[in-house]
């Protein structure tokens, strides 16, 4: 054993052959990445540079320098010694959970040093607990949550644009805990079991034990947060690591360049169970690939992914709820709905035979709710404090936002660039904190290139108006303005102009590009694009398994490395095609390239290498068509990955088309796909989670149009009667209005809500509404939103609040005495208070009809149905 990170001799020389290895692998970027290792070092950065070296996946190697790797390692190191509990943290710890650079699929920045100069002097005196509590009190005031697409930014642009989802939030976090010597790793379910989603938060190590919490969401204490009740429900919490990681936890993964790991037990109860895999002659299948699945958005997501051994056996230790196991070994393929607390073991039989085409229904019952009651309860002046801190947090997080452009900045601007003040005015508000550097590209190149500098900020996310810089976006303009008139506006627009392909970072690359081929290369590509194609099969080798995110590397380090998965080189391939004026694009269901050729769209098919055979990209023979039939007797409003989601049988494994949540036309014409076995998932949440699902296998033939008549579950909503609110109580609106809650509910009943306005769950039932405003206007009652005066803080704004339904409004519960006249009539015993939100619907009467406290997607479709149905019945009249 070496006296450095406490390594052993195997673990010695597992990194010296892992380091070979990539360096073989990263052969194109040798001084790039590894003339750093020529710089004097100390022992100590030696190998914690070559630890960081072994476990980075290949995007890293593409994507960054070798400067960056050691400047990282430096700065982590000189932080463990400055710290007074550096050298407490155990280097087991140090290596797996404070060393790495990475959390989740951020750009990666050099920003270790910064964010220690932020927090050292505010946790110099604290105890390593109380230094978790102040770093989280520090993120709440640097970031707050919204949800948005997965790209994770990076840790500093959260700072700078202070919104972000909860994969973002738990990066941050996790990034500022390491910056001060505290191991911290995100954790997460990956996907909820008893409604729609998932989560992300944080463990931090203190003195030798984990601790969780909310991701900047203070809490007064460790191992608090509004998804402990969830999490009871979970049926798997993980974390990666890049790593060969030797425990304690158990693991799920433990994949040759990173491990997954088990946090299960901790949160939920949990047993562990073991999948044992058959052929049809009952002989154990060794090496079958077992996926374990949950029931969410209307589909069938993986939560884990575990390989059988050399007994055909896999092991999960997973929660009390039903999972859909899919196995596959080559041909060989198998599918089972299992409930985990039925059995200890299961068998799942493995046989060649395609699905058959016909209909299954089946509920996915998530693990039961259970009652979360914290063991020492907080105090009274906890909670003071607390909420004092984040009013705090608030108003600095408020007073930074106010330095972005403004409305009136943006419209001066318009004015001075003649270009549409509204338009200028949504992009600069969505730019936030990168709304300066925004503006300053529309100054320095709207004279020369007209509303085409509009029109490419508005080709791009939302979230890559945060963090795209003016000298990439100027790259993107000038270097496609030669083939603005060679296509129509959308054509060009779409699929030349726009650099985002898929989730990759958008950095500058058109001139680069163009810098590579001669203009007799270039116009050759663009006459017949299979040559664009088959120059990059010859110069991209697909190197598969190294990276755990799919084409996360940036089109320009992928063709510096010449390397990467399937999907970086897809995107590699756009990223080329759209730099020499080829319109091109990743198809929208299937994900795969394609160009335009004339007006239709030819996939693309790259040569194996060593395959000099001559490509045919004739029109796709293997093309059919689904019809969506409407069904009367049923609810038809088709949403993709709302209520339904359609895959196909590829491999053994059902993959599902990747179309955009929420698409609603699919009745509108036959929808064009390949031809194979497909299965059409409908389901409906129960009340209590259960989702009541429906399979429907079907086959769609070349040229031929198959007809699929989706059915859903359509379940009575129960009203009972749960309690009475008094209907002389009022309460103190926003906006000056003065109404109790007797004259608000007489016209169609009212739903009320008390909300904490800076906290995730209420941000979603808040989406929820805005989603659903057409459909509550219809029902034309009334909705109050109410906050207790505790909970409202600088960032808290009633009139923002845009898209809402019409009859909406805002009022305060001062010292919270209106929430507990409401529970006073309620007839239950559960502990309600403390889990926001809590949402009721009351009838005309003033009976409470309808009760949900907590976080749980969907609240917002519930009451909804709620309403709807006791006017149907017409109880608001009994």
């Amino acid at each position: 054993m070496t006296s450095v990170f406490s390594l052993d001799s195997t673990t010695v020389q597992r990194i010296e052959d892992k380091m070979r290895f990539k360096r073989a692998v990263a052969k194109a970027r040798e001084k790039e990445l590894f003339d750093i290792f020529e710089k004097p070092m100390k022992e100590e950065e030696l190998w914690a540079l070559k630890f960081l070296y072994v476990y980075m996946p290949l995007n890293d190697l593409a994507d960054y320098e070798g400067c960056l790797f050691l400047s990282h390692v430096r700065t982590t190191l000189e932080i463990r010694e400055d710290v007074e509990w550096g050298r407490r943290v155990p280097d087991h710890e140090f290596l797996h959970f404070v060393l790495p650079y990475r959390v989740n699929n951020e750009n990666i920045e050099d920003s270790r040093g910064w964010f220690f100069g932020q927090l050292v002097d505010r946790v110099k005196n604290l105890s390593m607990e109380q230094a978790i509590l102040e770093i989280n009190h520090w993120c709440h005031e640097k970031a707050t949550y919204v949800g948005c697409d997965p790209r994770t930014v990076s840790p500093l642009t959260m700072v700078r644009n202070t919104l972000g989802r909860c994969g973002e939030q738990s990066t941050l976090l996790v990034a500022a805990l390491r910056s001060l010597c505290i191991p911290a790793r995100q954790c997460y379910t990956p996907r909820w079991a008893h409604c729609d989603s998932n989560h992300a938060w944080v463990e931090a190590w203190a003195d030798g034990k984990w601790h969780f919490l909310g991701a900047c969401e203070p809490e007064p204490r460790l191992n608090e947060g509004w998804f402990r009740g969830p999490a009871k429900r979970a049926m798997l919490v993980n974390t990666r690591v890049a790593a060969n990681y030797p425990g304690p936890e158990e693991l799920t993964l433990a994949h040759p360049w990173y491990s997954e790991i088990n946090l299960l037990r901790p949160y939920a109860p949990s047993k562990k169970i073991t999948i044992r895999v058959r052929d049809e002659k009952g002989n154990p299948v060794p090496g079958a690939t077992v996926i374990f699945q949950v029931y969410n958005f209307a589909d069938f997501s993986p939560i884990a992914t575990i390989p059988s051994d050399e007994r055909g056996e896999a092991f999960l230790t997973a929660g009390f709820g039903d999972l859909l196991i899919h196995s596959v070994s080559g041909h060989l393929w198998g599918m089972k709905k299992i409930s985990v607390q039925d059995a200890d073991v299961f068998v799942i039989q493995l046989s060649d035979n395609l699905p058959q085409d016909g209909i299954s229904v089946f509920d996915m019952v998530p693990p039961q709710e259970l009652p979360d009651a914290a063991e020492d309860a907080i105090t009274d002046a906890e909670k003071q404090e607390n909420n004092r801190r984040i009013q705090e947090g608030a108003s600095i997080r408020k007073k930074y936002e106010a330095s972005f452009v403004d409305a009136l900045q943006a419209d001066e601007l318009a004015k001075k660039l003649s270009l549409p003040a509204s338009r200028v005015r949504d992009i600069l508000e969505k730019a936030r904190g990168n709304s300066h550097e925004i503006a300053a590209f529309l100054q320095e190149y709207t004279p020369k290139y007209g509303e085409w500098t509009l029109k490419l900020l508005e080709s791009l996310n939302v979230k890559d108006l945060t963090d795209t810089l003016g000298s990439t976006l100027a790259d993107h303009l000038v270097q496609s303005a030669a083939y603005h008139d060679k296509w129509d506006e959308e054509t060009f627009m779409r699929y030349i102009l726009c650099p985002r392909v898929h989730f990759e970072m958008i950095r500058p690359y058109r001139k680069f590009f163009q810098e590579q081929f001669t203009d007799l290369e270039q116009r050759s590509f663009r006459e017949d694009p299979v040559k664009l194609v088959d120059w990059l099969s010859e110069h991209f080798e697909i190197v598969e398994d190294l990276n755990y995110y799919q084409g996360m590397a940036t089109p320009i380090g992928s063709f510096r490395l010449q390397k990467g998965d399937r999907l970086s080189r897809d995107i590699l391939f756009v990223a080329l095609a759209r730099s020499l004026g080829i319109p091109s694009r990743l198809e929208p269901s299937e994900r795969s390239p394609q160009f335009l050729d004339g007006e239709t769209w030819k996939d693309v098919v790259f040569k194996q290498q060593g395959d000099h055979k001559p490509m045919d990209l004739s029109d796709n023979k293997e093309i059919g068509s689904i019809k969506f039939m409407a069904n009367a007797a049923a609810d038809n409003d088709l949403e993709y990955f709302r209520n339904f989601s359609l895959a196909r049988f590829e491999n053994g494994q059902y993959k599902t088309l990747q179309f955009t949540a929420g698409k609603k036309d699919f009745y509108e014409e036959p929808l064009v796909v390949k031809s194979g076995n497909y299965r059409l998932t409908t389901g409906t949440r129960l009340p209590d989670g259960t989702a009541r699902v429906q399979f429907a296998m079907f086959t769609v033939l070349p040229d031929r149009t198959t007809e699929v008549m989706p059915a859903f579950t359509k379940e009575s909503v129960q009203a009972p009667v749960l309690g009475a609110v008094n209907s002389e109580m009022s309460l103190s609106f926003f906006n000056g209005k003065g109404a109790a809650l007797g004259e608000l509910a007489e016209g169609r009943g009212l739903l009320m809500a008390w909300i904490d306005p800076d906290r995730e769950p209420t941000k979603h039932l808040i989406r929820e509404l805005r989603e659903l405003s057409k459909e509550y206007d219809e029902w034309g009652g009334s909705i109050c939103l109410v906050v207790e005066d505790d909970k409202v803080t600088a960032a808290f704004q009633p009139n923002a609040y845009e898209g809402m339904p019409a009859e909406t409004d805002f009022a305060k519960d001062v010292s919270g005495k209106g929430l507990q006249s409401v529970l006073s009539g309620i007839q239950t015993e559960t502990e309600l208070q403390s889990n926001l939100p809590l949402v009721f619907v009351v009838d005309r009467e003033c009976r409470i009809r309808y009760l949900s406290a907590g976080y749980k997607l969907g609240i917002g479709k519930e009451a909804l149905q709620v309403v709807r149905q006791l006017d149907e019945v017409s109880v608001w009249a009994q």
